[in-house]
């Protein structure tokens, strides 16, 4: 046989955002060895006759960190035709731990990524396979995965290496900074692909505590950074907050001669328009030479939450004694008249503040006290029975125990800003978030709706333009060096779609965690099949692989299979 694998017959879109081509992709031992005009038998064929073909899409905001060490296929990423995940981003990850730290961690992850505390244990189990980042990897790569992966180092988990729970309260000493330092070279020298930090607000860690990343002032950061410019390698990846913005971005990645991709640019995070002002700044920056990138997102960002882990407002004074609570304090506080009075004063609708425009777009999503309820607007139900809408999410909350839950669109909502913000050249698409907020949202099918909703739909994008979003770019931009591409002598990640047909479920909730863990999922439609590494992966929405067996990912150290 000439191949193991042939598509025969689709309209190939390269990634590189040129014009699609008829043709055949040939594939042998893992790349890809003709392209266009082929000649050959295979092994095995893929008719794609009226379907694109196109490079496997590559989601580089994840946080599989914890996710990868029980599930090794990264549901539901290749469901939606993702062949590469980055994962550690916003500072976060599992590696490097102590053992005595482990709890710790994990309890940060609980409550800033929204993971639950019981799928973690059972997950991870007792004893885990590491301790430092380079062991990290090396499990990662023992163990195997269905898709590629990349790693960043995150600055939480170094933080609490050196200093222990002191690193959620203080700066760190110049001697602790060394260390921290030295974590970071050893980790990118074993293959991370960049440096993760936040300085979040919304960034809230076990007990109330801010994570440890926001304890660090910005001569820390800006010296663990440096470690990409004297190695040569590697990006930097960062989570904004007050005083880690444009003008810090734009020094660590002059001073390093590497990209920086921040999270996230969002239609409407001050205003109307407040986006044109930031894509002005992020202009400035790149016609100067400095590579800093806004990631965006193409999905409204639509939180599901319950009140036992209010995610969306930890940030708030009010809301530390909740983070600190256990679960009969949660159920005192929310009856506490003087607390209503506060959170109401705050984030109500006539507060004036972020949250004072999002009750209108606030439905119940679940209510087993009052099931007719589900799908209604809390504003409108809270006008029939004369109550503020946080009134009545804190009554309906203490009536079902805190299951009670309630879906808020944050921002992202208006479609003329987000396609201002997909369109423009200074952008990169990211912020999935897949495996984490798993109980809360579920934006790991952004590559299906992009597809659907602002090529098909909209035809605000092109398809070739989408395609280059979904694959080269955010390759490029994070140093994935050998992915990203349709292009013979490149590992064979490939895609074959429908484009009258693909797109996304709505959402849908499974109890499918370790320890019955709840999370909430989105089907993938007319993807025909998934190709990692020249393996047929899925196909017609079925995995082809067993997932017990050997998986065809490859770990990208340094952001490639071969680095």
């Amino acid at each position: 046989m000439d191949f193991d694998l042939r598509i025969n017959g689709g309209m190939i879109i390269d990634g590189t955002g040129g014009e699609r081509f008829a043709g055949d992709v040939g594939i042998r031992d893992g790349l890809i060895v003709a392209l266009g005009e082929v000649e050959g038998s295979a092994a095995e064929t893929i008719d794609a006759k009226g379907r694109i073909v196109s490079p496997g899409f590559v989601d580089i905001h994840t946080h599989y960190d914890a996710q990868i060490l029980w599930d090794r296929m990264l549901t539901i990423s290749p469901w939606h035709g993702v062949t590469t995940v980055v994962m550690g981003n916003c500072g976060f990850g599992v590696a490097p731990t102590r053992p005595e730290h482990r709890d710790l961690i994990l309890r940060t992850l609980e409550k800033v990524e929204g993971m639950s505390l019981d799928a973690l244990q059972e997950g991870i189990g007792g004893e885990w396979p590491f301790e430092t980042f380079p062991e990290y990897l090396d499990a990662i790569e023992k163990a195997g995965s269905a898709i590629n992966v990349g790693v960043l180092v995150g600055h939480t988990p170094i933080r609490m290496y050196v200093m222990g729970e002191e690193s959620t309260e203080r700066v760190a000493t110049q001697e602790e900074v060394a260390k921290m330092r030295a974590l970071v070279q050893e980790a990118l020298t074993a293959g991370a692909v960049g440096f993760a930090t936040s300085h979040a607000t919304t960034h809230v860690g076990y007990g109330g505590r801010p994570v440890p990343s926001r304890m660090a002032d910005f001569e820390e950061i800006r010296e663990l950074a440096s470690v990409l410019g004297d190695l040569g390698t590697g990006m930097m990846q960062a989570t904004v907050g007050r005083d880690l913005f444009f003008d810090q971005f734009g020094q660590i990645a002059e001073e390093t001669g590497r990209p920086v991709s921040w999270t996230a640019l969002l239609a409407g995070m001050m205003g109307p328009g407040s986006h044109r002002p930031l894509l002005a700044r992020s202009a400035e920056l790149m016609e100067k030479g400095i590579p800093v990138y806004p990631q965006v997102t193409c999905r409204p960002l639509n939180f599901e939450f319950n009140l036992e882990e209010p995610f969306l407002f930890e940030s708030m004074s009010a809301f530390k004694p909740i983070s600190a609570a256990d679960f009969d304090g949660k159920m005192k506080i929310y009856a506490d008249p003087e607390f209503r009075r506060a959170f109401i004063e705050k984030a109500g609708p006539d507060s004036g503040g972020g949250f004072g425009t999002r009750w209108d777009r606030t439905v119940i999503s679940f209510c087993p006290s009052e099931p007719d309820l589900e799908e209604r607007s809390l504003v409108e139900v809270a006008q029939e029975r004369k109550l503020d809408p946080i009134e009545l999410m804190c009554d309906l909350s203490l009536e079902n125990k805190l299951r009670a839950r309630f879906r808020m669109a944050v921002l992202n909502t208006d479609e003329d800003e987000v396609e201002e913000l997909l369109n423009d050249p200074n952008t990169v698409l990211g912020l999935s978030d897949a495996g984490a907020h798993a109980s809360q949202l579920c934006d790991a099918c952004f590559s299906t709706f992009l597809l659907s909703r602002w090529v098909r739909e909209k035809k605000a994008l092109s398809l070739e333009q989408a395609v280059h979003m979904l694959t080269e770019r955010p390759a490029q931009i994070f140093g994935l060096s050998d992915r990203g591409r349709l292009e013979v002598g490149r590992p064979a990640d490939v895609v074959v779609f429908d484009p009258d047909e693909v797109g996304t479920s709505g959402l849908r909730r499974s109890n499918d965690l370790p320890a019955g863990a709840e999370r909430l999922l989105a089907d993938a439609f007319g993807i025909d099949a998934v190709v990692v590494n020249g393996s047929i992966l899925r196909q017609a929405g079925v995995d082809r692989i067993d997932a017990e067996g050997p998986l065809p990912g490859r770990l990208l150290r340094g952001g490639s299979a071969t680095a």
